[in-house]
């Protein structure tokens, strides 16, 4: 055993820079990941096949990816608000709107916008009805996609 006369040395401190450096980047990482401002609500009824009370003309706006149309007629936005405001006795009055010919879910929210901020406060969204437009998926509840074949059809193996 050997004893020093030397000063014992003190212990050092480690550097505490990488450690902030660390803490920065994760705190810039965090804050770019993140989502700032409010998601957007879109108050909506969805139609339940129930009868419900339904009074005056018939409001249905078909919402095109092009153009909207109302009961059959298609008009600009302007116009079909107009046309909206004299059918309707209150802006409680319901007016349904419906996708057609592969509108997508910003044009229904787009044209819900324009209705809302007319002061139309009833918007009812309905199905259209058709099949989807992607005919390799299967539709909810199928075991398998569309154009397979299925067994006991004499197409078992057959390869389209």
């Amino acid at each position: 055993m050997t004893f020093s006369l030397d000063e014992p040395r003190r212990p050092r401190r480690p550097s505490l820079t990488p450690m902030i450096d660390v803490v920065f980047l994760l705190l810039v990482f965090f804050m770019l990941a993140s989502r700032f401002g409010l998601d957007m609500h879109v108050p909506l009824r969805l139609s339940s096949g129930e009868g419900e009370a339904y009074s005056g003309p018939p409001r249905l706006v078909d919402i095109r990816p092009e153009t909207l149309s109302l009961n059959g007629i298609a008009m600009d936005p302007e116009a079909l608000i107009a046309e909206l405001g004299e059918m309707t006795e209150s802006e409680a009055d319901t007016i349904v709107l419906r996708a057609r010919d592969g509108a997508t879910l910003q044009h229904v929210v787009t044209a819900m916008e324009e209705l809302s901020g007319a002061g139309f406060t009833s918007l009812t969204l309905v199905g259209t009805g058709e099949a989807p437009a992607d005919e390799g998926r299967a539709a909810p509840g199928d075991s398998a996609p569309r154009g397979a074949s299925e067994p006991g059809d004499g197409q078992e193996g057959a390869r389209p």
